[in-house]
């Protein structure tokens, strides 16, 4: 069976974050996105740990739920309660909303002379764990009171080697790889590649997450991921940004070892010990993925993908200059900014020119499922496809001719979300007649837009988003007066 995941979520706890982000708004925002799968991220923070585990019950292995008081609290509290209504069509709307432990850890380090900045993700199997893992990282001195997302010392290698002296199912994968300041491939971070990084340990990195300035077939053109798993997650700070990006696994069982084996690849015939000594004296066994999968009750379906360009670090650039440059032209231009003559900030696209040389852009092969969308294959069969896609906020907006900070673009969601399905059955299932039906016609013929990638956008860069123009001037202008508006290509 399928789960739609977001691993990498903050809590009201974490520094930018909004207070909306409580378990119970959350597990609310998963009915209506069509999430099934959320973490209990920032379980470090010491206040915030505590009141998970008031909220949350076991569920499964390593998988929590709810508690139903929780599940109970009134609308004020845990937020509104529309999506959960009987009467909605919306069949997530009445699943239990699960729950695993993976959260963000900021390591701030020296390495050879050089300041290091790397973000991972660390997933572990328990509560008791999680608890050990607290543990050990205050009695190194760590802050963890101060921030959801706390900052270590320890670099990434010596986090990654305690995680897994606590307990040899735990995980580290590196998130938002790309980006500049604190990606482990980032231009800011010092490394060139997870074995830098990680030394004799990276063979126990089995994935990680592209961040939204990425896709997986930029990440395909990288040597030494072509054997790991490539992640997608939201890293949203706000309810609203759930899901935006997301990874759907196939499970057995929706249990945290069947998730682990998923992202590991692992081949049942795998053997032999890590040779990192536990805090039980033990040596932790060799789990390391290979591509001889044969677990195939248990592995990645599918991502659901930002357009790249959409995010904040795809080309390099200054943003009080408003000087982007994208690859060709940072090559033509040079990388200091012709207004205030310092180095530019790096982008994401750039960088992956650098860090792939001369392996070519990995082939891939485009696939149109029945509803219009574009799926995205890698030849190789070495990933799994993914498919990019515009929020269902930002087509309603283009649907209606008002911005995305209207009171029309919510109240047609939430309308939209109770009449025909989550989020993500809108953008990806639902037909395109029903679509018309539950708003207009002019939102209908957008979503067909979005689906089959005839949008334009102008790429991100140095913090700032990419700007979406799924309508283009002319496009508007012809239907303006009666015409049919042609198919766009991605404007890049």
């Amino acid at each position: 069976m399928q789960y739609l995941s977001d691993l990498h979520l903050h809590s009201k706890y974490s520094r930018a974050v909004s207070p909306r982000m409580t378990l119970p708004l959350m597990a609310e925002f998963a009915h209506q996105k069509g999430l099934d799968i959320l973490t209990a991220s920032d379980w470090t923070h010491t206040l915030w740990f505590k009141e998970i585990i008031g909220l949350l019950e076991e569920a499964g292995q390593g998988i929590y739920a709810l508690k139903s008081e929780a599940r109970n609290l009134p609308a004020g509290k845990a937020g509104p309660k529309s999506e959960t209504n009987s009467n909605d069509k919306n069949p997530n709307a009445q699943k239990k909303i699960l729950f695993l432990l993976s959260t963000e850890i900021s390591s701030i380090y020296k390495q050879g002379e050089k300041l290091r900045r790397i973000h991972n993700l660390v997933f572990v199997p328990g509560f008791d764990i999680a608890e050990k893992v607290n543990k050990e990282l205050l009695k190194r001195g760590c802050n963890l009171s101060s921030d959801g997302r706390p900052i270590v010392g320890l670099t990434s290698k010596a986090l990654l080697e305690l995680i897994l002296s606590i307990d040899e199912r735990s995980m580290l994968i590196p998130c938002h790889v790309w980006t500049p300041h604190f990606g482990v491939y980032g231009s800011k971070s010092g490394f060139d590649s997870l074995d830098e990084a990680f030394g004799a340990l990276s063979k126990y990195v089995y994935g990680i997450e592209t961040g939204i300035s990425s896709d997986p077939e930029m990440n395909w053109r990288i040597k030494e991921l072509s054997n790991r798993s490539i992640l997608s997650f939201s890293d949203a700070h706000s309810p609203a940004n759930m899901a935006r990006e997301a990874t759907a696994f196939e499970l057995e069982a929706p249990t945290y070892e069947n998730i682990r084996k998923a992202i590991m690849r692992p081949s049942k015939s795998t053997t032999g010990t890590t040779g990192i000594t536990s805090t039980t004296g033990k040596k932790a066994p060799d789990t390391r993925g290979t591509l001889d999968t044969r677990d195939t009750l248990n592995r990645i379906a599918y991502t659901i993908e930002f357009y790249p360009e959409e995010g904040k670090y795809h080309f390099s650039g200054h943003r009080n200059c408003k000087v982007s440059f994208s690859p060709v032209e940072l090559v033509e231009k040079g990388k200091i900014c012709p207004v205030c003559q310092r180095e530019l900030t790096e982008g994401v696209a750039p960088r992956i020119e650098i860090l792939a040389g001369a392996e070519a852009a990995k082939e891939y092969k485009e696939k149109t499922s029945e509803s219009g969308i574009k799926w995205y294959t890698d030849k190789t069969r070495n990933h799994p496809p993914y498919v990019k896609l515009v929020r269902l906020e930002q087509i309603i907006a283009a649907g209606l001719g008002v911005t995305t900070g209207s009171q029309k673009v919510p109240e047609m969601y939430a309308k939209m979300c109770k009449e025909l399905g989550s989020e993500m059955d809108i953008l990806l299932k639902i037909n395109l007649d029903q679509i018309e039906n539950s708003s207009n016609e002019r939102t209908a013929q957008t979503l067909k837009k979005v689906r089959g990638g005839g949008i334009g956008i102008s790429p991100g860069y140095d913090g700032e988003y990419g700007k979406v123009k799924i309508w283009s001037e002319e496009e508007e202008e012809r239907e303006t007066k009666g015409a049919e508006a042609p198919q766009l290509k991605l404007d890049i």
